[in-house]
């Protein structure tokens, strides 16, 4: 088939394309909400430093007796770093990043710190904090939208070293936390309460990890389908160009017709399946479509094989 009469049955799917960006920078502004309520209400308050860009501003915030805020230094931070993931990541990565840079900026000023911490207990207000925090901080990844901080030097330093960003991350995280011993509010304080405000923000960044890890394992299973359809070539060719996924052909044969076919067979991530829907409803509405979960897929744009 031509490119050109795949572009003409693919218009219904491209004309959906505008209204998914859309969902997504409408969600990225909602889910980053919950983040600064998290920071501005349970973590200020109970003076426990978090990880990430975010601890590093609260740092600045109480050394300087909240003289810069933490939307202030927030802002300026990510604007450095995202200068620099422009010449190194893409300007792509950083387009919806500045979109929820602005937003998480945005809620952090508007949404006030009050003079008493919203959770009484600082275990708690960790525990709900960085399971409140994470579990939004996880949608705004699905919707391919990041509120900057060290993910950004994360991927900068992936890029040239191919060092695993989870343990990049994981530095960072304790280097900030760790620093914050050294504020006047925590040093000042006996040794034991000093430590367990480093141990708060320590347990604080782990649920948060784990709140994100939780979200996003949820639709990064992976998915098998069988397409059958007499329009198997310009099902193939879209999926190819539009998802973008490889697929295989397997050969086959109607049990009644007795008529030869091909099956369209293609591995991809459960938050793809939407997509790849879309794609064969807009070429064949008649198609036959098998859906299945698969526990493990293994090798290019999937997970690594362990050596």
């Amino acid at each position: 088939m031509s490119k050109g009469k795949l572009r003409e049955q693919l218009k219904g799917y491209q004309r959906m394309k505008p209204l998914i960006a859309i969902k997504e920078y409408l969600m990225i502004i909602f889910c980053t909400i919950p983040y600064a309520i998290a920071v501005n209400w349970i973590l200020v308050p109970h003076t426990i430093v978090g990880g990430g860009l975010t601890g590093l501003c609260e740092i600045i915030y109480f050394a300087t007796d909240a003289f810069v805020p933490i939307w202030l230094s927030s802002f300026v931070c990510n604007l450095a770093l995202l200068v620099a993931a422009f010449f190194t990541v893409g300007w792509r990565y950083c387009v919806r990043t500045l979109w929820g840079v602005l937003w998480y900026t945005i809620w952090l000023k508007v949404i006030e710190i009050p003079a008493e911490p919203v959770v009484s207990d600082p275990f708690m207000a960790v525990i709900l904090g960085g399971l409140f925090m994470g579990s939004f901080l996880g949608i705004v990844f699905l919707n391919n939208g990041s509120t900057g901080g060290v993910d950004i030097v994360a991927m900068i330093v992936n890029k040239y070293k191919h060092l695993p960003m989870g343990r990049v991350l994981m530095a960072c995280d304790i280097v900030i936390i760790m620093c914050a011993y050294f504020l006047p509010e925590i040093k000042e304080l006996p040794f034991g309460r000093g430590l367990e405000k480093i141990l708060f923000g320590l347990c604080y960044t782990f649920m948060a990890g784990t709140a994100v890890d939780w979200v996003l394992n949820r639709t990064r299973q992976s998915v098998q389908f069988f397409i059958f359809s007499s329009k198997y070539e310009e099902i193939a060719e879209a999926i190819m160009t539009q998802v973008p996924r490889g697929v295989t052909f397997l050969e086959a044969q109607g049990g009644y017709s007795k008529c030869p076919s091909k099956v369209v067979t293609v591995i991809a991530r459960q938050y793809e399946s939407s997509k790849i829907f879309r794609l064969v409803h807009a070429i064949d509405p008649d198609a036959f479509v098998s859906q299945s979960q698969v526990r493990g897929v293994f090798g290019k744009g999937f997970d690594l094989m362990a050596k």
